[in-house]
């Protein structure tokens, strides 16, 4: 016994496209729907469709046929059925209606019969309310938004006739209310540019347009242009900015973030430069002391050595008096022991040398750590408000080109910075998803740790050995004559480090490409990791020989003025490590690529070496800050140094180096590179420098603090002096002795640095939990949407087809 059933349901399909006439997307739907079913209807016979009814046997044919189908459907995952519901090919027309009028379809989905007849209603409301206030001035005039008049879809006429409607209506209107109406509709560009054609066609159309626009409006386009010009100018005359983008643009934000960091180091001299110079040199330049003239031959090694007639100059501690400059005062009375006494006329302007020495330096330490403090947290919360690299590449890809941009280098240069950060971003993608290393590569990496303490170990006890030995030698020829071999004895430890320096990194990259590192950024921290510890070893070394050895003794070394000796060893250093940098620069990266492309035939060059030369930098920065105590003008060398060393970089990585072979993004270089700046190398010379100001004796012979038992009672002499001519004056000694000579005022100061340093990271880190939780309900939305859709799928299937699953209709492609 057989049914015959009829499917035709071209009517019932009709009435539900009737339904869904505004949805492009539905319609569509629908069409491939139909034929999808017409396709296998007609598979059967050409009318109708015989179904047979179940009897035993069939219902024992079908459980069988239904258990195999069951156990394959067993081995697909649950997230592969709800994908093959999902195929928009099995969705129904209820499903397709429920799914129309989702917010989500529903917005931007108006057809433009719809948009223009909702205009043609506003423009003739807005005509209307014109004829009823005829003097309302055109500022006032309001905007079609105002309005918000829906078009009946029932009495939606024809499309051309609406759009001649809407154009008369729009003409009957004054110049600017036409030009209002345009922008705020909801139109493509192009049927905008067709309407405007249309509105403005007749001659008083134009006219109105070329007579009605206000001088104002023409004076405001002027100012917005001189103004963007101004803007222009402003942000090129900003340092090194094209250079900036051009090499962000071709190596990626690892390379941009080193240069970045130099210019950030510059604007940090720059500072101590001015403050120095203007409370420190030039007071003592315009009023010098009496010294005896320097008997040193002039040989040319005193630029590099800073001995000879430089240690008689500004530059270093000893020059500096211990006296009291004011107006009445003369050169001859500014030497060191008479000073220039302001205690006759109190009204006179005086300038207290060795207060305004122990003050500039205590508030440029204090100034520079607020800073460093606050650039930190700011790049924290730059670096880790950052999105997955998924939703990265979406903005990147439809958002980041600027079309103000004209020029064909700036056009160059934009595409080459976007091309390359979406080789970042993908290759980020990319890492998230590889494997970690196997168990066995940790013999690997415990072998190359070893190589690298060991190595670090050896070279911090061969300096501090070959220190040792050197100051013998010199105490050996103190009391002969200085000749030219004796003045470059004194670079012998200075160029020793910096070997140390130069060849030890290049051991520390051997031993990273024999651990073999899948993820670039990884090696980057590991490099930066084992060069910091490097440098911290070799500077905790010179510190201690410097202050523990010949600040402590100055006599048994022959010394009547340490610091000035101690500004000297600084001032080479620092000047030995540029020269080695440039040896560097010069041999090691313009003649290996000579040797790789020459000798060993390869066609790529070799890669920059980012820990490296940051870990220099901030070498460079330490000795700068621990110099500033004993020679004050040291920042100023530090300033031409970094001005040098990124033109001279820059050259050398655009001739002889090229992008790494796997991209990645330096999300938080910026924050390491602050980090360690300010941890490592800005605490550790605060650190030495208060030990020197708060503990060991000044020299006796020369600088500002001399005959006094230590650098900070300058703060307290200065305060008696106040109370004993002007008692009123008094709460200053007590604020002096609370204060600068309590170290608890030290240690709490350091503890609100350290408590505004973790309240920002734990700010940072709670809003970096709540931005993950918001992208993961995100992403719960979307699942919540596929599931909802599969469910409702589901139930229209189960009652369209009640008898059995077999008798549903199975998408293209799919198996039973």
């Amino acid at each position: 016994m057989a049914y015959s059933v009829d499917f035709n349901l071209s009517p019932i399909m009709e009435l539900e496209l009737e339904s869904l006439r505004g949805d492009d997307t539905a319609q569509d739907s629908m069409c491939q729907l139909i034929r999808v079913t017409g396709t296998g209807l007609e598979s059967g016979s050409p009318e109708t469709l015989e179904m047979e009814v179940l009897t035993t046997e069939g219902r024992d044919r079908l459980a069988s046929h239904m258990s195999d189908v069951r156990e394959q459907a067993d081995e697909r995952s649950e997230e592969s059925m709800q994908t093959n519901l999902l195929v928009r090919t099995r969705w129904s027309a209820a499903t397709l209606r429920v799914l129309s009028s989702m917010p989500s379809r529903s917005v931007g989905q108006q057809s433009r019969l719809e948009i223009i007849s909702q205009c043609n209603i506003r423009s003739t409301q807005l005509r209307r309310y014109h004829r009823q206030t005829q003097d309302v001035s055109l500022s006032s005039r309001p905007s079609i938004r105002g309005y918000g008049i829906e078009a009946d879809s029932e009495d939606v006429c024809e499309e051309e006739t609406k759009r001649q409607e809407l154009v008369n209506n729009l003409q009957s209107l004054s110049a600017g209310d036409r030009v209002r109406m345009l922008r705020a509709t909801p139109l493509s560009l192009a049927e905008k540019t067709k309407l405007r054609k249309l509105v403005f066609s007749d001659k008083v159309g134009r006219s109105l347009l070329s007579s009605q626009v206000p001088c104002c409006s023409l004076l405001k386009r002027a100012l917005y242009h001189i103004l963007f010009g101004c803007l222009f100018i402003v942000s090129s005359l900003q340092l090194w900015q094209v250079a900036l983008k051009r090499l962000g643009g071709r190596f990626g934000t690892g390379v941009l973030s080193y240069f970045l960091f130099i210019r950030t180091l510059l604007l940090f001299n720059v500072f101590l430069f001015l403050i120095n110079g203007l409370f420190l040199v030039l007071p003592q330049a315009i009023h010098p002391p009496l010294h005896t003239p320097s008997s040193h031959r002039v040989t040319g090694l005193e630029l590099f050595t800073g001995t000879g007639y430089l240690s008689n100059s500004v530059m270093f501690y000893g020059y500096y008096t211990n006296s009291t400059i004011n107006t009445s005062c003369r050169p001859d009375e500014a030497t060191a022991g008479t000073g220039c006494s302001t205690t006759s006329d109190p009204h006179m302007m005086a300038y207290n040398i060795p207060l305004a020495y122990f003050f500039t330096i205590c508030i440029t330490f204090f100034i520079t750590g607020i800073v460093l403090v606050y650039s930190m947290s700011k790049s924290f919360g730059r670096s880790f408000r950052v999105f997955k690299s998924q939703g990265n590449l979406a903005i990147k890809v439809f958002c980041s080109w600027d079309f103000k941009v004209s020029k064909k280098m700036s056009v160059r240069l934009q595409s080459e910075n976007i091309t390359t950060q979406l080789k970042e971003l993908l290759s980020e993608v990319k890492g998230g998803e590889e494997e970690k290393g196997r168990l066995s590569g940790m013999a690997v990496h415990l072998l190359a740790w070893s190589i690298s303490l060991g190595s670090t170990f050896f070279c911090a006890l061969g300096i501090h050995c070959f220190a040792k030995h050197m100051h013998l030698r010199r105490l050996e020829n103190a009391e002969g004559e200085v000749s030219l071999v004796h003045e470059a004895r004194l670079l012998a430890l200075p160029g020793v480090v910096s070997c140390g320096n130069l060849l030890l990194p290049g051991l520390f990259n051997l031993v990273s490409w024999m651990e073999n590192f899948n993820s670039p950024i990884v090696r980057l921290y590991v490099s930066i990791f084992r060069n910091l510890l490097l440098k911290v070893s070799i500077l905790g070394v010179l510190c201690y020989h410097w202050l523990g050895k010949i600040a402590a003794e100055p006599q048994q070394h022959g010394l009547q003025c340490w610091e000035s000796f101690v500004g000297q060893e600084l001032y080479r250093f620092l000047l030995v490590d540029f020269i080695f940098t440039v040896l560097y620069t010069v041999f090691g990266e313009f003649i290996w690529k000579l040797f790789s492309q020459g000798v060993l035939r390869r066609r790529r060059k070799p890669v920059f070496d980012i820990a490296r030369n940051v870990l220099e930098l901030i070498y460079g920065q330490t000795l700068t800050w621990l110099g500033v105590l004993f020679t004050p003008l040291l920042p100023a060398v530090q300033i031409l140094k970094l001005l040098l060393l990124f033109h001279m970089k820059k050259s050398s990585l655009l001739v002889n180096c090229q992008a790494s072979r796997k991209p990645w993004r330096a999300s938080q270089m910026s924050t390491l590179f602050i980090s360690l700046l300010c941890f490592p190398s800005f605490l550790g010379a605060t650190v030495s420098v208060t030990y020197t100001i708060w503990t060991i004796k000044p020299s006796s012979g020369c600088g500002p603090f001399r005959n006094l038992p230590f650098m900070f009672h300058s703060g307290k002499q200065w305060a008696q002096e106040l109370k004993s001519t002007n008692p009123k004056l008094a709460w200053l000694n007590w604020v002096h002795s609370c204060l600068v000579e309590n170290p608890l005022f030290l240690f709490l100061m350091a503890g609100v640095f350290l408590m505004v340093i973790y309240v920002q990271t734990q700010i940072l880190d709670g809003q970096r939990k709540i931005i993950s939780l918001l992208q993961e309900q995100i992403e719960n939305e979307g699942k919540d949407k596929k599931f909802l859709i599969t469910r409702l799928q589901a139930i229209h299937e189960k009652r369209q087809y009640p008898l059995s699953p077999s008798s549903r209709p199975q998408p293209q492609g799919s198996e039973v």
